[in-house]
């Protein structure tokens, strides 16, 4: 395992890419950083994810007005996590979206994320001291709404718990495209921290039915054609599955968190080592992995403190 913590040594730039994947769709993606969508509609424009600063959250807008001059009227948050919500003020003041459950995540986590996120991002989080504080949404939902920019719809969807209980996708008909935030990933480590492993291939299989012709996942590449939104369905489900089975038995049998560790990293390290965030992710998803195959449904607060007494565990095991 990695010595230092989470990502604290990825201090190297991404290189950012902004591909169009369906009619006045784009997605913003950084080398296995969080990914960002636009969805441009015939009067306004929906951005997906905020970032983790405003700093970060003007690259997003800068290439926003390479295509299009038309303001921003609404953010979509797909969850509540620090590195996708904190960049909000950037975009001025849209209508912010998320779902009843990810704005309760807010209220009983937000700012223990935040400081948590803060020590395992170190990069991303360049520039913090412009964030005013805790980003909070407008417009609330639980398991739909549509929004109308003009004549296209976007909807705004509760698929299932997965990344968190929280997540929503932003699904635009017209295209056959949807924006699935941490739900689904490509050649990027699932950070299940807060997720739900029960549920999260339903989750995914929830998504299939759409028979998409592109996604814009949370970090890695944007796919294009069926085939490869098929593929990544199916390695995000292997990914949840690989890491919950070995830390399943274990737990169950009554093993500690470094049986566990040892367990699924038999597993994955073959399949995955070489996937963005992999290390980083790692110890979290095992320790939320242990929680849930022992009956803890409700994922634990992670604070900075925690963070560093699992890591330190870990490593000394």
């Amino acid at each position: 395992m990695s010595k230092q913590f989470a990502s604290a040594g990825d201090t190297a730039d991404k290189q950012t890419s902004f591909t169009e994947i369906g009619d006045g769709l784009w997605a913003f993606t950084a080398e296995g950083d969080p990914n960002s969508g636009i969805i441009i509609g015939d009067d306004s424009v929906m951005v997906i994810e905020a970032q983790a600063t405003p700093r970060l959250a003007r690259k997003v807008i800068a290439h926003v007005r390479e295509v299009t001059d038309k303001p921003i009227s609404h953010l979509v948050l797909t969850h509540y996590h620090a590195v996708r919500v904190l960049g909000a003020s950037a975009y001025g003041a849209p209508t912010i979206i998320m779902s009843d459950a990810a704005r309760g995540m807010v209220m009983e986590r937000g700012q223990e994320d935040w400081e948590s996120e803060f020590d395992r991002f170190p990069r991303l989080f360049q520039g913090h001291e412009e964030i005013p504080g805790l980003t909070w949404p407008t417009t609330t939902f639980t398991g739909r709404m549509s929004v109308h920019l003009g004549k296209r719809r976007v909807d705004l969807m509760q698929p299932g718990r997965a990344h968190t209980a929280g997540d929503i996708v932003a699904h635009v008909p017209d295209a056959g495209v949807m924006f699935t935030g941490d739900i689904v990933e490509y050649r990027s480590a699932c950070y299940c921290g807060d997720g739900h492993f029960a549920d999260w291939p339903r989750t995914l299989e929830t998504i299939r039915a759409f028979d998409l012709d592109a996604i814009a996942p949370g970090r890695g590449d944007a796919l294009m054609g069926r085939d490869m939104v098929g593929k990544a369905l199916d390695s995000t489900a292997d990914f949840i599955r690989s890491t919950y089975d070995p830390v399943a038995r274990v737990a169950l049998r009554g093993g500690d968190l470094a049986e566990a560790m040892a367990a699924c990293r038999a597993v994955c390290d073959p399949k995955f080592s070489d996937y963005a965030i992999y290390e980083h992710c790692l110890p979290f998803n095992v320790a939320r992995a242990h929680d849930e195959a022992r009956g803890l449904d409700h994922p634990r607060i992670w604070t900075a403190a925690r963070d560093k007494e699992m890591w330190t565990a870990l490593q000394e095991s």
